[in-house]
Order: C-alpha cells, then sequence, then structure tokens
C-alpha cells in the first residue's frame, strides 16, 4: 500500500505488501504440514524477501508465462510496464509434476524452516538459453549468472507468495530499512529528492566521489549496499558494510546520508541489472540513481558504458526515475583531485585508479591501497579482514 508520506510512487503505483498478518501466519503454519513443499535456495529466499516487501513492485509473486516471455524478449511486463530481469521459481520436472495448480505451496529455507507460502497458479517449461542470451547476454556458463540458469530446474513455478514473517537480518539488524520504512525517513526528513547507489564491493575514492557529486544535486542519499548471494571471490558483506560505517563516521554528512541494506542477490546480468536495481530503488523511495562504469557487470560481457545507454532506450516517465550517469572516477596527479575525464586535463599517466582483482592481490600480500585509492581507515579494515580469511 502506498501512504502519503510517499515522496515518489512505487513501480507500477502501489507499494506491494506481502507479509502474512499474525491470522494468516497461524492459519498457514496449522495447515504447513499438509501442503507440498519445496525448498528455495539464497536467492529465491531473496526474491521471496523482495517481493515481500515491495521492493521488487509490482511483482506480487514468480511471474508467469505471459510476464516471463515479455520481460526476456523486450524487458517489460505483459500490460508493457518496464522490467528487466525475470524474477522466477524454478524446479525440476518431477517436482513440479506432484504440484497442482489452485493449490498452496510450502516454502522452506534450505534449513528447512517454513518461510513462505506460494499460491500456485501456474507452471511451465522456458528456454534457458534464450533466457541467457537475452538478459545476459551471453549463453556461456562461466558467466555467474548464466550458470545459475542452467544449474535451475527446468520448469517455472508461478503466482502470489506470501513471506510469514519478517525476521530481523542476522548480521545488520539496525540496517534493515524496508521500502515502506525508507519513505517515511525521507519524509521525514524533508528530502524531496532522494539519489540511491548501489554496491557489491567495498567503497573506495572513486565510489566516494560520484556519490557526493550526486548529493551537490539532491537532498540525501541512500547508500544502499547488496548483502544478498554474491559471487564466491566478491568479499563478503560484514566487510564491505564495516567500510561502509567507517565512511559514515568519517567522511559523509551523516544527516543527509542514509545506510540501508538490500537484501537481493546479484544477477551479474550488467546492462539491464542497472535498469533493475534503479526499479528497486525506486520502490524505496528514491528519485534518481547512479550509474558509473560497468554497472552491474562481470568479466568482459559488458561495454563500459553499455549500462549508461540501456536507459536511453525507455522514455523517463516509463522508469520514473531519473539515472545519474558518471564516468570512471580516478585521483588525479596533476591536480590533486578526483575527477573523470570530463574534469581533469590529465594524461593516462597522472591517473590512479586500480581494479578490485589488484586490490585484492595487494591486500593479499600484506599492501595497503594507495591513499588516491583508498581511505585509510578503510584500507585497514581490508586489510584486517585478508588477514583474518587466511587464518582460517
Amino acid at each position: 500500500m502506498t501512504t502519503s508520506l510517499d515522496i515518489n510512487a512505487a513501480h507500477g503505483g502501489t507499494l506491494v505488501h506481502r507479509i502474512a498478518t499474525p491470522e494468516q501466519r497461524e492459519a498457514f503454519l496449522e495447515a504447513g504440514d499438509t501442503m507440498p513443499r519445496i525448498t528455495l535456495d539464497e536467492r529465491a529466499v531473496s526474491d521471496l524477501v523482495m517481493i515481500a516487501i515491495g521492493g521488487f513492485s509490482p511483482l506480487e509473486g514468480f511471474l508467469g508465462r505471459a510476464d516471463y516471455d515479455t520481460v526476456v524478449t523486450d524487458m517489460r511486463l505483459a500490460n508493457g510496464l518496464p522490467w528487466a530481469i525475470p524474477v522466477t521459481l524454478s524446479v525440476e520436472a518431477t517436482i513440479a509434476d506432484s504440484l497442482t495448480e489452485g493449490t498452496k505451496v510450502r516454502l522452506d529455507d534450505s534449513a528447512g524452516r517454513f518461510v513462505g507460502v506460494l499460491e500456485l497458479t501456474e507452471k511451465y517449461a522456458y528456454d534457458k538459453q534464450k533466457e541467457a542470451i537475452n538478459v545476459y547476454r551471453t549463453d556461456e556458463e562461466k558467466h555467474p549468472g548464466v550458470k545459475v540458469v542452467y544449474d535451475q530446474g527446468e520448469v517455472n513455478l508461478a503466482g502470489p507468495v506470501w513471506l510469514l514473517e519478517r525476521d530481523p537480518h542476522p548480521l545488520f539488524p539496525k540496517y534493515q530499512i524496508d521500502p515502506a520504512v525508507s519513505r517515511v525517513m525521507f519524509a521525514e526528513r524533508g528530502w524531496q529528492t532522494v539519489v540511491g547507489f548501489q554496491t557489491r564491493n567495498p567503497i573506495h575514492r572513486a565510489h566516494e566521489y560520484i556519490q557526493k557529486c550526486a548529493l551537490e544535486i539532491v537532498d540525501g542519499l541512500f547508500l544502499h549496499p547488496l548483502v544478498g548471494a554474491t559471487k564466491q571471490d566478491d568479499i563478503p558483506a560484514d566487510v564491505r558494510m564495516r567500510c561502509y560505517e567507517i565512511m559514515m563516521e568519517h567522511y559523509f554528512p551523516q544527516n543527509r546520508v542514509i545506510l540501508a541494506i538490500n537484501p537481493s542477490a546479484m544477477r551479474y546480468a550488467g546492462p539491464r541489472e542497472a535498469i533493475f536495481h534503479a526499479l528497486v530503488r525506486k520502490n524505496y523511495g528514491c528519485t534518481h540513481f547512479i550509474v558509473g562504469r560497468d554497472h552491474a557487470g562481470v568479466g568482459d560481457y559488458y561495454g563500459t558504458y553499455d549500462a549508461q545507454h540501456i536507459f536511453d532506450e525507455f522514455a523517463p516517465d516509463e522508469l520514473g526515475i531519473t539515472p545519474l550517469k558518471f564516468e570512471h572516477a580516478f585521483y588525479c596527479t596533476r591536480t590533486s583531485t578526483m575527477a573523470t575525464t570530463k574534469t581533469s586535463p590529465s594524461s593516462p599517466e597522472e591517473r590512479v585508479h586500480l581494479s578490485g582483482t589488484k586490490v585484492r592481490e595487494m591486500l593479499r600480500r600484506g599492501e595497503l591501497p594507495p591513499p588516491e585509492f583508498s581511505r585509510p581507515e578503510v584500507a585497514a579494515e581490508l586489510a584486517r579482514a585478508m588477514r583474518v580469511a587466511q587464518e582460517v
């Protein structure tokens, strides 16, 4: 449901709420042992939560065939509303055959805990390669997003879902700020314009630079690091969050910045995921969204600024959120400041920028990234986390 405090309507006009009431939860629990059940992996549990709290509005459940087909081919739901990533629940054919459309299905997490209910309306086979090529722009299994598609079941289950209970996040309870709450927080602060920032990496100086550039033109910044499933070699969520806490304490105006977790899982779908991430932040109440270099990319599958160009495929009023497009930022030794090629007269040799891979290699050797790349307190935290990881 929407509230009078909304500063930006949720995607589709209404903020979805699919968390069971106490009465519904009690009824589900009583019937749980009689329902057919399926086990969700980490990503599916994240999707269930994001649907239930309204982060994936207007979705009320996992996509049916009509919406799935148009999302895969046209980046739109069947009603024409932009939507870039198929949110599906896939199972093996033998499991699908045992389920009956029109019934309720119990959803358990990997620990066997009853976490949700699917009102099964449809089950359908789909073309995995077509989804891979359209969504990820490749059918190579070494792409982490494509591998997930190839490894999952061959039948999609569709229908509205219910989350039994919104539990506090086990690691970051104080940063668990759901869309209905973030909208109230923005309104209470008088923020009419809010820019969202997505990341799955520790913050470095280039991130800080573009965040503060954006903050110059809006009322507030919503730092929204993703803490759902990521690649195995990505920096763990707890380390990334400690880095953001350090930045909040020392380098950001706390009255103009809110730090919160995004419980989604990464898809690594590059351009399409940039649209997806923008619409999610729209649901949280953001009016603007930062899109930098190779947003949600992996390997060499996407062009450096493909994630910016894809926004031009939609009319501005269709998305309902304004992308702020930034070039690759670096420390310019000639001007002794952070900059991009738009603002710096430097030659390539006068620019300090390191890849995440290079930084990880430095940390493994016990070296700290230079202050031109990372704030010293953040670099020290990354080094500490790397030492702990190597000792385990």
